[in-house]
């Protein structure tokens, strides 16, 4: 809940942050006449808005597990990341489109001065925003909010490519703007390949191979835990479960199987980062368990 507080804090911040950038940078599109600081104010107002189902996601996940829902509300987070990648998409077409008319209508862009200055903001903003985005998605273990403190960071780097479209134009290359403004558009594709990557290995329970490895040393590391046949880990939006199978002597009594499997759990819990729960099945030597994994072997 501690997480989902402080997500929500940070996601209130940054959404004004990026809101106020949109701002500041629609009225100099007005001013300037530039469809590439469009595109890059549109990609700023999407930014801003996925602020939005984050916030749903991070207050739905705070509810507690139900009959129906027994492994809680989690996966929400996950579902946003879905709204995410869309207003992301739509963002880029709007502002493909926007570039393709001005080649086919070209119109002078004023102001160039305005124009470097309104780069310039859209910069910064986005950089402020993803420093803070990242790291309290880091902290409190939001993998959706570490992303799209890097999608902000990406859009800051876009504004600095409206500095060039003006200096362009200043040039006398008014073809630069719409250039420009492709140019950004692909540069959106590039971030929604990345977003929608991500989002789908997380719907489809994907971990980093790293990461088992440290769980499965951790179990190995437990006293009286001979092997580890199987283990698997999967995330519930910023949160970790583990469930696992552990081999121990064929001696070992049931309520000492009970106790390690407690303390194989206590030992992830406090040594996996963000894992809150874990699950362990406790069998004897394989040449010992024979019969009873046979009755389980037409299952497979």
């Amino acid at each position: 809940m501690e997480a989902g507080r402080e997500g929500m804090r940070c996601l209130k911040i940054s959404f004004a942050g990026l809101i106020v950038t949109a701002l500041i940078q629609t009225a100099i599109v007005v001013y300037t006449n530039s469809v590439a600081l469009l595109g890059d104010t549109l990609h700023n107002y999407a930014d801003a808005l996925t602020a939005i189902p984050l916030g749903i996601a991070f207050i739905v996940g705070r509810r507690v597990a139900t009959r129906a829902y027994t492994y809680g509300f989690g996966r929400a987070e996950d579902l946003a990341g879905i709204v995410v990648v869309v207003l992301i998409a739509a963002s880029s077409a709007y502002a493909g489109y926007e570039a393709i008319m001005r080649f086919v209508h070209p119109a002078d862009v004023r102001h160039l001065g305005v124009l470097i200055v309104a780069g310039v903001v859209g910069f910064l903003g986005n950089e402020i925003v993803a420093h803070y985005r990242i790291r309290t998605g880091r902290r409190i273990g939001s993998a959706a909010l570490v992303a799209d403190g890097l999608h902000a960071r990406t859009d800051g780097f876009t504004s600095l490519a409206v500095v060039l479209s003006a200096v362009g134009a200043w040039l006398g290359f008014p073809r630069a703007d719409p250039i420009v403004g492709l140019l950004i558009t692909v540069a959106i594709l590039f971030v929604l390949r990345d977003a929608a990557r991500e989002i789908y290995r997380r719907l489809m329970d994907a971990v980093d191979p790293a990461l088992v490895d440290q769980t499965e040393q951790l179990i190995r590391a437990t006293p009286g835990v001979i092997d580890v046949p199987n283990l698997q880990l999967r995330w519930l939006g910023n949160t970790l479960r583990a469930e696992a199978r552990i081999t121990v002597d064929s001696d070992t009594t049931l309520v000492d199987a009970h106790h390690l499997s407690h303390q194989v759990e206590h030992d992830l819990v406090h040594g996996v980062r963000r894992l809150t729960s874990a699950t362990i099945h406790v069998e004897p030597l394989p040449d010992d368990a024979t019969t009873a994994h046979d009755l389980l072997t037409h299952h497979h």
